[in-house]
């Protein structure tokens, strides 16, 4: 969704709220099983003494797949965006983003920022133990099986 900013990039004090759903072919990642429905992205480009801000947050409902044990699990994810809006190129800062004509595309703005605030590891929970609980496999080596053992005791 581009958004047009041009009547408020001159307005300081003025703003422009927006809302979209992002398309999840763009936000694949190993670990995410599925998204529930598109992720919402809701916020607000506003202008302070000349400097756009664009503020809001990307919601998703997903279901995962736990790095430990490979069960499926929801997970609702929220991340937070604040970014400035620059009409010319300044660098890599990764907190600039360029508007392009007049306008910017939210979709990739809120997009890029839910990407990189994407967990490194999913888990089911914090004290989720892995396969089965660390269960004997088939073919294991005899001389874990007293590992096995300890790990399986309960606290």
């Amino acid at each position: 969704m581009r958004l047009d900013l041009r009547k408020i990039i001159d307005q300081p004090g003025s703003s422009k709220a927006f809302e979209t759903r992002l398309d999840t072919s763009n936000l694949d990642f190993y670990q995410v099983e599925s998204y529930k429905d598109a992720p919402i992205a809701v916020g607000t480009v506003y202008n302070e003494a000349g400097v756009l801000h664009l503020t809001g947050s990307v919601t998703a409902d997903m279901v995962c797949v736990c790095d430990r044990c490979g069960n499926e699990f929801d997970s609702k994810k929220v991340t937070d965006v604040d970014v400035v809006l620059v009409e010319e190129d300044l660098g890599d800062d990764p907190n600039l983003y360029l508007i392009e004509d007049g306008s910017i595309d939210v979709d990739e703005v809120m997009a890029t920022c839910f990407i990189l605030d994407m967990e490194t590891k999913f888990l089911c929970s914090e004290d989720c133990r892995g396969a089965e609980k660390y269960a004997p496999q088939k073919g294991m080596d005899p001389r874990f099986a007293k590992l096995t053992e300890l790990l399986n005791q309960e606290d």
